[in-house]
Parts: C-alpha cells; sequence; structure tokens
C-alpha cells in the first residue's frame, strides 16, 4: 500500500467574528494579490494597501475572515509552492528556498519542518522514494516560463495579475 502523500498541515483557525461584508472583495483583493506575488518581498503595509485598508484593521479582519494572519497565509503559501518544488523539479533546496521567497535558508527549512512535519530534503527522499525520482529539469523550467532569471516562480494555473504589481 503506497505511503500518503505528506502535505502542508492546515493550522489555520475557525473565524472569530463576522467582518462585514463590504469588505470581503478587498480582502479577498489582498489574498490573491499574495497568490500571485507570494515570491516577492510582501510586507503588511503594501498588503493593506491593495486592500484599501489601514495596516493594523487588515490584519484583524484577515484573520478573522481566513483564520490566519496575512503573513502566515504568505508563509503557508510558499510551503506549498516548495512541496511542489521539491516533489517535481531538480532544484536544489537553497534555489527553491530563494525561488519561493523565502531569504534565509535556516527560516525556510524550520517554517518548512513546523508545517510539514520533515525537513524538505527529508520530503523530497520521501516522495522521490515512493512515487519514483523523475524531476522537471531546472533549464525546462526556465524555458516554460515557470521561473525566471531574477528566480522567481509561477504556478501553473495562477490567477493573471490584474495589472502592474504595486
Amino acid at each position: 500500500m503506497p505511503a500518503r502523500q505528506q502535505q502542508v498541515t492546515d493550522t489555520a483557525r475557525p473565524p472569530r467574528r463576522p467582518v462585514p461584508l463590504g469588505l470581503l472583495p478587498h480582502l479577498r483583493r489582498a489574498r490573491d494579490h499574495v497568490d500571485r506575488h507570494y515570491a516577492s518581498e510582501l510586507d503588511l503595509t503594501a498588503l493593506a494597501a491593495v486592500a484599501g485598508v489601514s495596516r493594523f484593521h487588515f490584519v484583524r479582519a484577515f484573520e478573522a475572515t481566513y483564520g490566519e494572519t496575512p503573513m502566515r497565509y504568505l508563509s503557508r503559501r510558499r510551503i506549498e509552492r516548495a512541496q511542489d518544488l521539491l516533489r517535481n523539479a531538480n532544484l536544489t533546496v537553497t534555489e527553491i528556498c530563494t525561488t519561493v521567497g523565502f531569504t534565509s535558508l535556516g527560516s525556510f527549512s524550520s517554517r518548512f519542518t513546523a508545517l510539514v512535519g520533515m525537513p524538505p530534503t527529508a520530503y523530497r527522499d520521501r516522495w522521490a522514494a515512493h512515487h519514483g525520482g523523475a524531476h522537471v529539469p531546472g533549464c525546462w523550467l526556465f524555458m516554460r516560463g515557470v521561473l525566471d532569471l531574477q528566480g522567481t516562480s509561477r504556478a501553473i494555473g495562477e490567477k493573471p495579475s490584474a495589472g502592474p504589481a504595486p
């Protein structure tokens, strides 16, 4: 019987109190921005500006709506993308770390281990042992536009940006 695939554990808490319905589209816009630009350097001030609310109101409303803070959501999104690259790309853990937007390999490894339950290399080794070790060469990822020369990545099938990034 094949082992189950280890995925990021959903650490989100249920919403605490309702957020005004008029604010939901603004929060979705900020969450979609994170989904499109997770590999970029994002901060709360910029995300609050995307949502069109103050930084503190944004954090409270985002957590009440989605059950986790915006930065935890960003971190979890980056780890999910890293899992995909560890399974499918022939890139080093350091390359994957920078590709998904982390600036510190130690922070990446710690966060990955906290969410997934094992270090990135162990995750890759376990996946390869159960599903074969065929990885997509990094050069193919560059040619297909999944990675660019600045080291940012784009998941296939992600929502296209509505305009230039702020």
